[in-house]
């Protein structure tokens, strides 16, 4: 007998289980995962809808009193809600939480929103008519009619709010000639367009601009990739290519290729502020059906575009990580550009990664799915270099660009010889040269706000959130401010401590980089670009566009800046602070601070182009760093990603990091210290206990144990947030499945116990 686990359609939010139903000898061959079916429900046998999320021969109750399907309604396969509820489940099962949650977040927000109408007032007269009345307005002075009728006679047609606003023709008059037949109102319903102004006329430029011929290497790998998916190879695709090799072309050549095969694909970018430029380059190949969402569109905006999806009237959708559950009836492809970036890495429960979600999407969808990177993660470079991806290289920039010189300066030394500014002398004088030749400039700071952290120089003394285990940081308005729950308080000019006069904020943010820029070089244009600045809707496109149009020399910024973005006139990079992140305490720091300084290095030097007085616009980066010896930074330097590879790869065999081995972090959570305390430390205990418990029955059935190591209960990095106590756990093994095998044990242990109040979260290879 086969059994079908099914989600109830009308209970995924009040439910959070799956309900075994019998399927019939006449519906075995039919039934599949995805399939729309109808079942008997409750105790008065409602007849509802459902999902098949899984299949088995296996019985959860008596199979005497199971109920049977009563009939497919849909036995769509390829039905895109179908395979989002086959990828929730899935998604449950590999990160953990609830299947609600899971469901929550691939299932897409299409709450109903009133649509866009607009009216078209049409003129219906005759000549004849059309005079008669003409005179007869004249004749009684009806002169709102009269202006009406007059600017109809010309143009025939004209938007109803036009009439209003520009004629000064009220609602009544409309009426009354549409009741004497002269005229008509036309209603029309039209999607909310979430491409600004600017980037939309941006992108019309672009239509009329020959598409250049690929390069060698560009167009080898569309045509790898493209015959690879003709002959049912899907297995994953990862480019490498060096920053300016042209990767976004070859995206959109192979998904023109895709479109041209009658199948849609999905954009992924890593971050909102890569929307702008990668919606003006694909909305000139392929017009208006191209769109993109993102966490800044309205909900009129985001409902259409996928309304837009599912009715298959678009064949790109571009976004962040939520445009990967796009309900595209046919989808033929999934690329993922800057492959390594951690934003693909959910922070909300289930904590999924968009690289293997996507993978597995692809997988149920039948499509293919390319990555790209010039600096690719460890985890998907180890998984090309094993062959479970095949693996692209592009070594050389397009159109003869080169990679730029890269200069690193040690501020120990410059300390020492008495400069104690945020700019070293090196990037100061380059500053100068790149000013006077008109050229743009970017500046890249880890950092965000006025200043880190404000402390005392002769006591110790640091502000601190008195809800949350973090330091208060300093900002313009001249108060102290908590990133993680909102708490504020005014800056004093003395120490609460001991009454010293010697406190202040430390490090620098880019606020006060702006100001110290702008004082250095006054004569420059300077804009800033980090998450204060870029709150409003619209903002993103505001600042890049205002950058790519010239009207700003030097662009100051934090990761944001760094990720993607193509300015031809942009030779000179500085990285203010190249390790600041390098020390962090996470195993991933190094590989972290690598990829920042790669890609931020990536943004000089792209044109291959001639600037003012004939010069070569050839790019030169400044990294500034206290460890110039470190070998993240002296790959970065030399854009060595093999040579870090190697390194790095090593580092984590020794403490079986992945990709050679796996983590699970348990996170605790309560608002009770003691609470949350006991109850990590019975998590602790459950999680030993099941390893002991693997450990032994392998030995019994011979064979070889995977091993688990616990480390913890401990107080987690941040310990307390917005006065909730959090505490850690985590578990190592080679074996991804034991690991979440765990996971299982842990949540059915939670469910099983009423006295518990908190929460427990899984973060799996954090």
């Amino acid at each position: 007998m086969l059994y079908a686990d099914i989600i109830i359609e009308i209970s995924t939010e009040r439910l959070d289980r799956t309900f075994q139903y019998k399927i019939p000898e006449a519906l075995k061959d039919e039934v599949s995962l995805g399939s729309l079916v109808s079942v008997p429900f409750g105790r008065s046998d409602k007849v509802i809808t459902g999902y098949v999320v899984n299949l088995t021969t296996k019985p959860e109750f008596d199979p005497q009193k199971t109920k049977e399907i009563l009939e497919i309604k849909d036995d769509n396969r390829s039905r895109p809600v179908g395979r989002l509820l086959v990828l929730a489940e899935w998604m449950k099962h590999h990160y953990g939480g609830t299947l609600i949650q899971s469901l929550k977040v691939v299932l897409p927000k299409k709450t109903p929103v009133k649509p866009v109408e607009n009216h078209i007032v049409r003129l219906k007269a005759t000549e004849e008519e059309l005079r008669v009345h003409i005179e007869e307005f004249d004749r009684r002075h009806q002169v709102a009619r009269l202006r009406l009728i007059r600017a109809l006679a010309e143009t025939g047609t004209m938007d109803k709010r036009l009439i209003t606003q520009k004629l000064g023709v009220g609602g009544p008059v409309i009426k009354s000639l549409c009741e004497k037949g002269l005229i008509e109102v036309e209603t029309q319903t039209s999607y909310r367009n979430p491409l600004a102004g600017g980037a939309r006329d941006n992108a019309e430029a672009l239509k009329g601009r020959k598409v250049s011929e690929l390069t060698t290497d560009q167009k080898r790998v569309v045509d790898s990739i493209l015959s690879r998916y003709d002959a049912g190879d899907r297995k994953p695709s990862l480019i490498h290519g060096v920053t300016g090799s042209g990767k976004t072309e070859v995206y959109i050549d192979m998904i023109e290729g895709i479109v041209k095969r009658g199948h849609q694909a999905i954009m992924l970018i890593p971050e909102i502020s890569l929307t702008y430029q990668t919606v003006i380059r694909f909305t000139a190949r392929f017009g208006e059906r191209v769109s993109f969402i993102h966490s800044k569109l309205s909900t009129g905006e985001r409902y259409d575009q996928f309304l837009r999806a599912e009715r298959g009237e678009i064949d790109v959708m571009i976004g962040p990580r939520s445009a990967l559950f796009t309900p595209f009836p046919g989808l033929g492809m999934i690329v993922m550009d800057e492959e390594h970036e951690t934003s693909y890495k959910s922070e909300q429960m289930p904590k999924y990664h968009a690289r293997e979600t996507a993978e597995k999407l692809a997988e149920l969808s039948g499509a293919a799915f390319v990555m790209g990177s010039a600096t690719p993660s460890v985890e998907a470079y180890r998984r090309a270099r094993t062959g479970r991806y095949e693996l692209y290289e592009m070594p050389e920039r397009i159109a003869g660009g080169e990679l730029p010189v890269v200069y690193t300066v040690d501020l120990r030394k410059e300390l020492a010889e008495g400069n104690k500014g945020i700019l070293s002398k090196k990037l100061s004088a380059l500053m100068e040269d790149r000013l006077s030749h008109g050229e743009q400039i970017m500046l890249f700071l880890n950092r965000r706000g006025y200043s880190s952290f404000v402390t005392c120089r002769k006591c110790g003394f640091v502000y601190k959130c008195p809800h949350c285990d973090v330091s208060l940081s300093l900002h313009s308005d001249k108060k102290l401010h908590c990133h993680y729950c909102g708490y504020t308080t005014p800056m004093r000019g003395l120490c609460p401590e001991c009454g010293s006069k010697y406190i202040g904020g430390m490090r620098a943010g880019t606020e006060q980089v702006e100001r110290l820029v702008r004082e250095a070089f006054p004569e420059a244009s300077t804009i800033r670009m980090d998450n204060d600045t870029t709150r409003k809707k619209g903002d993103y496109e505001r600042i890049l566009s205002a950058f790519a149009n010239e009207e700003a020399d030097i662009l100051i910024g934090t990761q944001m800046i760094v990720k993607g973005h193509d300015f031809p006139k942009v030779t000179l990079m500085g990285i203010l602070a190249a390790d600041m992140s390098l020390f962090s305490g996470d195993y991933r720091s190094s590989e972290r601070t690598f990829e920042l300084l790669t890609q931020a290095a990536g943004r000089a030097g792209r044109s291959s182009s001639v600037g003012a007085g004939g010069r070569r616009l050839l790019g030169e980066v400044v990294i500034q760093t206290y460890s110039p010896e470190n070998y993240a930074v002296v790959a970065a330097a030399h854009q060595d990603y093999a040579g870090f590879y190697e390194e790095e790869i090593a580092y984590r065999n020794i403490g079986s990091y992945p990709p050679l081995g796996h983590m699970l972090q348990i996170t605790v959570e309560d608002k009770d210290e003691k609470r949350a305390a006991l109850t990590a430390a019975k998590t602790g205990e459950t999680a030993r206990s099941f390893s002991d418990q693997r450990q032994r029955a392998s030995e019994r059935s011979g064979a070889k144990p995977a091993p688990m190591q616990v480390i913890g209960p401990a107080d987690a990095a941040i310990s307390k947030i917005n006065d909730i106590y959090r505490k850690v756990i985590y578990v190592k093994s080679e074996d991804y499945e034991l690991l979440a095998g765990l996971k299982d044990v842990i949540e059915a242990d939670r469910m099983g116990r009423q006295d518990f109040s908190g929460r427990i979260e899984f973060d799996f290879d954090p």
